[in-house]
């Protein structure tokens, strides 16, 4: 039995190594080298702690760490590449992929136009071309297989009947993957392509391959050569081909952050607005939170558990509901906010178009949702507080808010200060609040990039990257890296903090 399950193993094993070489090798063939690599070594390592008796504690250990490296550590170091890149709408492919791309652009001879039917003969096909009294044939062909060489055609007579009759369009459609891939010669030596769903026709390429790397146009002989600098294909002029390429730019997307005028202008002020929001966020939610906690543990108010759980509510809604729900009530013309400021003060405040009021309506709103939180560790905190401390206290006359400085405050600050740094953190990524409420907007006026008065630095990353400043990924990435280096500080504070703490 033993030697059967040997057997059985070691079957599986070699199956899935194959499996796995054949991944890799196809990676290999489609130009991922990289990509072939990577799956070489997580396949493998997975094969080793599974298949070998000597690693039977990496077996536990080895989800976990393959899914960091997997989901945490590849698409960090991914994105930290991209950043030194200038991948962006503009520069999506790699060289090869651009110089190909340019290659296949071309025309057809629409003067050299053949209608073409196709006529089934078994299994296989035959191609009937004809233009005017000319027309043309081939050989059976069988359209499963991938056809590489030239399909040389034989004249037909006109007067000659059809091998059969010819299929209707519904055909040709399932069969049109094959025949776009197919290139007929005709008896005179042109070739033909596939021009359309009833035409095949000469094409003409509008660019020839240098031996250089360079692209020569064949209509007006202009030369082309990659600027490995830029990202183009250039001529002598300047002058530029779309699509562009991936090029290596170094720290130029970092440096642009610092030294470009018109971009540091709005960066550093969405920087600053992002901390002043974590910030100024932290500070009031604990206040607030802070003192429902303090307020509800007296023991004489009545009717606590209905005040707590009343409070905790925009904790328990989910955000995106809550902030919708503000979007509506700041709204200028129909929100119950400015009605009620219109019938009191005879004021009706424009919050989405004036940017201090939109950063104090972004205020409002993140600490209603971020107090009850608060409040319920505070809560908890409080009730570990032993109560001699609160009797002593009595019974030497000390007044509420001496009681709260004295014992409440120093006791629960350094275990909250840990998850206080947690809400910074949290506060300074908190994206959803910004696209639904204002977006970002208002907008700044004259910059380069579309930037918002209320957008702090993950939206306006979005923004960069995927909305309507260009696609510039490499800036983007480069602006991400910045916050993960900025938020894993403040990870390592907390830790240290927590320490402290034991």
């Amino acid at each position: 039995m033993t030697m059967q399950r040997r057997i059985i193993k070691s079957l599986v094993v070699g199956l899935l190594t194959l499996v796995l070489l054949w991944l890799a090798f196809s990676m290999l063939a489609a130009g991922q080298p990289m990509w072939a690599v990577g799956v070489l070594a997580l396949g493998g390592s997975a094969l080793y702690v599974y298949a070998s008796a000597r690693t039977l504690a990496g077996r536990y250990l080895f989800p976990g760490v393959a899914g960091m490296l997997l989901f945490v550590a590849f698409p960090l170091l991914y994105t930290m590449q991209i950043g030194f890149t200038n991948y962006s709408s503009t520069h999506l492919l790699t060289e090869a992929r651009s110089r190909a791309y340019l290659l296949e652009q071309g025309r057809f001879d629409e003067a050299k136009t053949y209608d073409y039917t196709l006529h089934s003969e078994g299994e296989a096909f035959r191609l009937l071309l004809q233009q005017r009294e000319q027309r043309f044939i081939s050989q059976p062909l069988t359209l499963k297989v991938s056809i590489d060489k030239p399909v040389a055609l034989q004249p037909l007579a006109a007067d000659a009947p059809s091998p059969s009759a010819a299929l209707p369009l519904r055909e040709l459609l399932r069969q049109r993957d094959a025949l776009m891939a197919l290139k007929l010669t005709l008896p005179d030596g042109t070739l033909l392509h596939y021009a359309g769903v009833r035409e095949f026709a000469p094409f003409h390429p509008q660019w020839q391959a240098g031996s250089d790397g360079s692209l020569s146009e064949r209509a007006a002989g202009n030369v082309y050569r990659p600027n490995r600098d830029t990202g183009f294909f250039e001529d002598g002029a300047g002058n530029r081909l779309q699509p562009g390429f991936q090029v290596g730019v170094g720290f130029s997307n970092y440096t642009r952050m610092l030294l470009d005028a018109d971009f540091r202008g709005p960066f550093v002020s969405i920087f600053i607005w992002t901390v002043m929001l974590a910030g100024l966020t932290v500070l009031f939610t604990t206040l607030i939170g802070m003192t429902l906690a303090v307020l509800l543990n007296w023991e004489a108010l009545r009717f606590r558990t209905l005040y707590r759980t009343l409070l905790f509510l925009p904790y328990a809604i989910p955000g995106f509901i809550s902030i919708l729900v503000f979007k509506g009530l700041f709204n200028q013309n129909f929100g119950e906010i400015n009605a009620i400021l219109d019938a009191v003060f005879g004021i009706r405040p424009d919050w989405f178009a004036d940017p201090l009021l939109a950063r104090t309506m972004i205020l409002i709103v993140n600490t209603w949702l971020g107090y009850p939180y608060i409040m319920v560790l505070c809560t908890g905190l409080i009730k570990s507080i032993p109560a001699d401390l609160y009797e002593a206290s009595a019974i030497a006359g000390a007044k509420p808010l001496t009681n709260f400085f004295r014992i409440t405050a120093p006791l629960i600050v350094r275990p909250l200060t840990p998850l206080l740094i947690s809400a910074f953190a949290f506060n300074f990524n908190n994206f959803v609040l910004i696209a639904l409420l204002t977006d970002g907007r208002p907008d700044y006026l004259n910059t380069k990039l579309p930037a918002g008065t209320t957008d702090i630095l993950v939206s306006y990353t979005y923004r960069i990257a995927f909305t309507d400043a260009g696609a510039n990924f490499g800036l983007a990435a480069a602006i991400s890296t910045l916050i993960f280096f900025m938020v894993a500080l403040m990870s390592l504070l907390n830790l240290k903090l927590t320490k402290s703490k034991d």
